[in-house]
């Protein structure tokens, strides 16, 4: 793994490194991708045998488990590496790599950085349904050379293979891991208007030797964090650190995709828009944002976050959560204010591993929830604070966790256009309909 030290060396390396010459020489671009929910028919992970009600609760414990991407390590103070887990994301993108362009469904994801792929020869790969991308067959594709100074800059532990090519190791706490060489080739995103858009030079992560805890169905990671090697960095000036997304909530009923906005696209501006600051910490790859306080109807709770106590950056957006968690002991103070305020009965269901759930079969009736951030108040719907997870049964969709961490998860985020500026380091919030972008 990479110190970090040597991120931020390798971060001023890649801006003036030749393969990123398409990123800073090209004109402004403005794209807009699908985003494509792993529930969604058009998923490789649907499962048409399952209900609804099931696949919410399988969301429900893919957000928990995830905590083990961002909690291997303390984002608190200097680490020497990233311990993430391989958990899936929620959210998908087409892309191709290679020339001629191949076609894969990769995981997006805020919370990780290098795009990779399992590649041929895969020596000890997990099984795949698809197939796997072949850089022989590419006439783009080149391996990175170990004395060039972008595999120098990396100081991976055994940054050189027999066949002198930088390679590279990625562990995750769960134990699962990906190794491979360290490659370049042209990356094909597909865009709305139906006119692709080609990033050449592109640094990614060919792995020949991975194994763990994967899916048949995951082909690969594209990494939309704020690290060196992530797609928003590795694009750079050409889209002035710029993206955004609006997630529409899953549904197998109709056709309707979120969207994932790059450069001029990505602006989040007008009537209801707010922005807070993006702060960075020792770990660029997360987006940290500063909570103040939560407010329940007109009862407003200071928060406070014992990793972090006032500071700023006391929590991390992310859309590969589902659910918003909170340190444990400023949940149980949010989630008496919230069952204060409803007129309900409270029902537990034992597989369900939220703690205020509610047993009606109709509309739930709760109070306005709203997140204070450091200079943007945002109004949550009822959409984005409860999830129906039976016929009778409505479940606040935030959770406490007794590390502390907290995250700002996808849920509160829906019907919202979401804007990172990665320059001007701050994050933008509109309320919107998801369906109609």
């Amino acid at each position: 793994m990479a110190s970090l030290a040597s991120s931020a060396c390798l971060f001023l390396c890649l801006l003036s490194s030749p393969f990123l010459s398409n990123a800073n020489t090209n004109a402004k671009l403005g794209f807009t991708m699908d985003l494509i929910h792993r529930d969604s028919p058009k998923s490789p992970f649907y499962n048409p045998s399952e209900t609804s009600f099931q696949r919410t609760r399988n969301s429900i414990l893919r957000s928990i488990n995830r905590v083990f991407h961002f909690s291997g390590h303390d984002t608190s103070t200097s680490s020497t590496q990233t311990e993430i887990t391989s958990n899936d994301g929620e959210y998908l993108m087409n892309v191709s790599l290679g020339t001629p362009p191949f076609s894969f469904m990769a995981i997006a994801d805020t919370g990780s950085d290098l795009l990779w792929t399992q590649c041929k020869p895969c020596d000890q790969c997990y099984a795949q349904d698809n197939p796997l991308f072949d850089p022989k067959a590419s006439s783009t594709y080149k391996d990175v050379s170990c004395s060039s100074s972008q595999c120098n800059s990396l100081k991976y532990d055994a940054p050189c293979s027999r066949f002198n090519t930088c390679s590279y190791t990625v562990s995750y706490g769960d134990k699962s891991y990906t190794k491979g060489n360290v490659g370049t080739d042209t990356l094909t995103l597909g865009s709305t208007n139906n006119r692709p858009v080609q990033l050449k030079n592109l640094i990614f992560g060919c792995g020949h030797n991975n194994n763990g805890v994967f899916s048949k169905k995951d082909s690969g990671i594209v990494g939309l964090g704020g690290g060196p090697l992530s797609l928003i960095s590795q694009l750079g000036e050409s889209i002035n650190g710029k993206f955004s997304y609006c997630f529409f909530p899953p549904s197998s009923e109709n056709d309707v995709t979120s969207k994932i906005n790059f450069g001029t696209n990505a602006a989040v501006s007008g009537t209801g828009a707010v922005s807070t600051p993006m702060v960075t910490k020792e770990v660029p790859t997360y987006y940290h944002l500063t909570l103040e306080s939560i407010s329940v109807g007109s009862k407003n709770l200071k928060y406070a976050s014992p990793a972090y106590g006032n500071g700023k950056g006391n929590i991390i957006i992310d859309s590969g959560t589902t659910l918003t968690l909170l340190p444990a002991a400023f949940y149980s103070e949010l989630e008496a204010a919230v069952a204060s305020s409803i007129d309900a009965v409270r029902k537990h269901d034992p597989e369900i591993d939220l703690s205020l759930c509610y047993s009606v079969d109709t509309d739930l009736k709760v109070p306005d929830i709203t997140f204070h951030f450091d200079g943007a108040d945002v109004k949550l719907d009822v959409t984005n604070s409860f999830l129906r997870v039976s016929h009778d049964l409505v479940c606040f969709a935030f959770r406490g966790r007794s590390d502390n961490l907290a995250i700002y998860g996808n849920m509160a985020q829906r019907n919202f256009l979401v804007g990172y500026d990665t320059v001007s380091k701050k994050v933008s919030f509109k309320p919107a309909d998801c369906a109609k972008l």
